[in-house]
Parts: C-alpha cells; structure tokens; sequence
C-alpha cells in the first residue's frame, strides 16, 4: 500500500522530544472519548523519552481525571495556558481582574436574545449561576470541579478565565455580544460553542514556550496538534505543527502539516507513523 498524503509530508528522523495535544476536536473522538489505541502509543512516547502534553481549555482536574491512568504523563496545559501543572506543582500563567467579572456578567446576562451560558473559571473550581440541564450537562462536560452559585460575580476565587458557551454559536456571540467590554482581556473562540475571555498576555503557545525553556527542549523537537483558533499560537512554537483535517480554516492555514480527522484518529495514527521511523 502506498503512504498517504499526508504521512508522505511529514519529515522524519527528527529528534523528537516533546508532543503537545489539544483535546476536542484533535485527540478526543467523535464520540468525546480517548481511542483506545493512543493509550500503547502514549507508553511508546514514554519509552524513548518524548513528553506528551495534553494542552486544552478544560479544566486542570478534567484533565487529571481523563489521564489519571496513565503515570507517564505528568504536564498538562489547562485553561487554554492560563495554568500550567507539571508533576503536581501548579504554575498560574495568567489570569484576569476581579471587576471584569461583573462586566462580563452583565454583558451575558443582557443578551436576552442569545442562548448563552457563564462559567467563571478560578484556580479552586469553575463556578455557574445558570442551572437548567442543557446548560450544566455542557459544563460538566468540561468542568470536573464545578459548582452551581446564586450570584457568579460574588465568588472569591482567582479567575484564570471565563468561558462563554453559546448554544447558537461562539463566534457570532464573540462578534455580537462580548466585543466592547471595558477592560484588559482578550477574546478568544476555542471552540464551536466556546468563547473564552482571557488574560491578553497568555494562550496555549505562551505557556508551551515557558514549557518548553523549562525543559531544555526546542521548537525543532516539538510537535503540536490542534484544530480550532485557540490552538493557532502553539502550532507556531512547534516546528512539527499538525493541523486536525477537520480544523478551523484558519488553522490549516496556519499548520505546516495536516493529521487525519479526530474521528480518524488522525493524532494517534501520525504518532505512530513518528515513532515508526
């Protein structure tokens, strides 16, 4: 059999010492679940002493929870690189001032003709005042420490971000609703539904960077996957950047390569075809 396009585009023979993974729409699969064939290559990647690192707006105990089998992989980047754990030693990368809270309540609460949802994301637990089952099943989906409050602008927790799930979509309520709001913040759409309004300075490739210089490693010896505008500035910290087939325009454009679909097991499937060679 003949290789596949984009297996015939990947150069090989790289040292390879780093791998840093978005989680849906990249590694989770069409059913939000890890391929059962990723867990033996995880190990492989452990083996030769290549890091993988989940990188991901989820939540830090989400991602503990969805990994908690696997000993070797220790580093993740969470809250889309507000905060950074390796080893259980969290490091807060970022995170936003206490009164635009109530700006971006407001904002969400005013938007009477949107289907839209709050989430305050703080260091302890992510917190939500809107209670109807559709909107927490979204939450909890996301969010493994999470709790249901009268008033979310009264939470006395450190905010690294806060999500807006748009049932009718995330850019146009970016566009729409949340552009405007008083305040040092940034806008970043991490997902079909997902808004997330975070700290300027910080994203996913800000925090791999970090990581990166605190492990010696390089960017010829990273790879990185991702699919959706939140992952654009960690493919570029990456020589190896792959773009999921199923990824944002905007992304393909701005990978070197593209990996087969999070329904292929695109992620899976590239690793092995690395480890391979």
């Amino acid at each position: 059999m003949s290789p596949s396009p984009w297996s015939e585009a990947i150069p090989l023979g790289r040292d390879l010492r780093l791998v840093v993974c978005d989680m849906d729409g990249t590694l989770l699969d069409g059913d939000q679940r890890i391929p059962d064939e990723f867990w033996a290559v995880s190990e492989r990647l452990a083996e030769r002493g290549i890091a993988l690192v989940p990188a991901s707006g989820r939540q830090y105990a989400t991602l503990q929870q969805m990994f908690a089998d696997e000993r070797s992989i220790t580093t993740f980047i969470a809250e889309n690189g507000n905060l950074v754990v390796r080893d259980g030693e969290a490091d807060v990368v970022g995170s936003l001032p206490q009164e635009l809270v109530g700006r971006v309540a407001e904002r969400v609460r005013g938007a009477t003709d949107r289907d839209l949802g709050l989430v305050y994301c703080g260091r302890r637990s992510a917190y939500i005042e809107r209670r109807d089952a559709a909107f927490v099943a979204e939450a909890e989906r996301y969010y493994a420490e999470l709790q249901q409050v009268d008033d979310i602008t009264e939470i006395d927790d450190l905010p690294l971000k806060l999500a807006v799930y748009a049932f009718d979509g995330a850019e146009s309520a970016a566009r729409d609703v949340l552009i405007g709001i008083p305040g040092d913040h940034e806008i970043v759409v991490s997902g079909e539904h997902w808004a997330d309004i975070m700290n300027p300075a910080v994203n996913k490739g800000v925090a791999l960077r970090a990581l990166q210089e605190s492990l010696g490693v390089t960017p010829a010896q990273t790879a990185a996957f991702g699919d959706y505008l939140n992952d654009l500035e960690m493919l570029e910290a990456a020589e190896l950047s792959f773009a999921m087939e199923n990824a944002h325009a905007r992304v393909a454009e701005g990978a070197r390569f593209t990996a087969p679909s999070n329904r292929a097991h695109g992620v899976v499937r590239v690793l092995e075809h690395l480890l391979e060679a």
